[in-house]
């Protein structure tokens, strides 16, 4: 709980402006707290359709398990969700498509290939960039096991 001190008149603007940080930070660890927990939904729904599943499947079948087991979950997501690019101001008329988007918080980027790059990182980070979001996975479900194919981004 929030407590304001009193304080001389002369400081009472410096004591306002610590109030309103401490609000903020409060916000922030409230806000971390519920991306961890989600973080942790997600990386265990993935667990769970590698387990099932297994490698070597095309990437739509494990996203379509993601977004059922996020339904299962109750937690939102959407699916192919399509951005502009924006390039000095001007609104091109091409997109680019995030995989999913769960809860308005967190971007995953879902693969099905031999071993992910380089360039498969710079996708999930400029996608964060662009999109304006904080966190966000690359999985890779054609691995044994799937501890090594997912990887988290923060921005």
């Amino acid at each position: 709980m929030l407590r304001r001190k009193r304080s001389h008149p002369t400081l009472a603007p410096f004591s306002f402006r610590i109030y309103i940080l401490n609000l903020s930070r409060e916000d922030t660890k409230d806000t971390t707290v519920e991306l961890e927990r989600l973080a942790g939904e997600i990386v265990d729904s993935g667990f769970k359709i590698h387990k099932v599943l297994g490698p070597g499947l095309l990437e739509s079948v494990y996203e379509n398990c993601l977004v059922e087991e996020f339904r299962c979950r109750g937690i939102d997501c959407r699916r192919q969700v399509a951005f502009p690019v924006i390039y000095e101001g001007i609104q091109l008329k091409v997109a680019y498509r995030i995989d999913l988007i769960v809860d308005e918080a967190i971007i995953i980027e879902v693969k099905a290939v031999e071993s992910l790059t380089s360039l498969h990182h710079a996708q999930i980070l400029t996608y964060l960039k662009l999109a304006k979001y904080r966190v966000g996975f690359l999985m890779n479900f054609n691995v044994a096991l799937f501890r090594d194919g997912v990887k988290r981004f923060m921005r």
